[in-house]
């Protein structure tokens, strides 16, 4: 609710701050819009380093695309799952007759069916079912492809050095973006792995020193950093040959995918912050 405020105040020159959820706890003395305009304001007067709103212009157009792609790819997902579950009960020998197919033909063969001149209400009432969901499913993949062809131009556009990186794809360079958002946001790179959960939290206990996973920050912006690593551990051999050094080094498989997770976040976070500045 608070994006709409925030595009006037940055039109009329005012300075905005981004202020977090407030904790439940620090809500017993009541709720009311007064009282939790000072609690925000009093949050802000705390912070040693005020958060700023995100960039808008082509990064909200990037978000929007991105946000389209993701219901779009959800929405295929659920009626993927909707049609297996009809082929399971549909009848035979309808059913026989489908299920050695591949998805992709099971898709055109299903969206292609005439049912109407079907006599038996089951499997006419099946088809009718089967083929609105083949339609819809196939709608959505060109839906979903389309929009990755914009998210990929205009990620090209805003950041073509993280595309540069191996194991860089479209997808994780635009969410990225999305969470860096531009020049000066995030004062660090130690600032932008807490962001993305990058950065491992001392677990350690007498002469045993070690680090945990931290399960907080941007999870989006986790996912992606994971994305590359699996990438980076598949097709490049200096990432290889860093995960083993890590395991001669007697950490964990797990510890040594950490400590490469944290590794992109410093790296990806330097490309960003000293590339060309975000286009408006």
């Amino acid at each position: 609710f608070g994006a709409g405020l925030t595009r006037f105040l940055s039109g009329c020159d005012e300075r905005v701050l981004e202020v977090g959820r407030l904790r439940r706890e620090r809500r017993s003395g009541g709720k009311t819009d007064a009282l939790d305009a000072i609690r925000a304001a009093r949050s802000v007067l705390a912070m040693e380093r005020p958060a700023t709103p995100r960039a808008g212009g082509q990064r909200q157009a990037l978000q929007a695309l991105v946000a389209a792609r993701e219901g779009a790819v959800n929405a295929k997902r659920s009626g993927l799952c909707q049609l297996r579950d009809l082929l399971i009960t549909t009848p035979e020998p309808l059913r026989s007759e489908l299920r050695p197919l591949s998805r992709a033909r099971l898709l055109q063969r299903l969206a292609a069916t005439r049912p109407d001149g079907r006599r038996d209400p089951e499997l006419r009432g099946s088809l009718l079912a089967l083929r609105s969901i083949a339609r819809r499913v196939l709608q959505l993949t060109a839906e979903e492809r389309e929009l990755a062809r914009e998210i990929e131009t205009l990620t090209r556009k805003l950041a073509p050095q993280l595309l540069a990186q191996p194991g860089v794809g479209p997808h994780a360079a635009a969410q990225l973006v999305l969470s860096w958002s531009h020049q000066g946001r995030i004062v660090s790179e130690a600032a932008f792995a807490r962001l993305a959960g990058a950065a491992p939290i001392p677990a350690s206990s007498g002469q045993t020193i070690r680090y945990r996973l931290d399960r907080s920050g941007d999870r989006k912006l986790n996912r992606a950093l994971h994305m590359i690593l699996v990438t980076r551990k598949r097709t490049h051999p200096a990432t290889r040959a860093y995960i083993e050094r890590r395991l001669t080094e007697g950490k964990t498989r797990r510890e040594a995918n950490r400590c490469l997770k944290r590794y992109l976040a410093r790296n990806l976070y330097r490309l960003l912050e000293h590339g060309p500045p975000l286009p408006t």
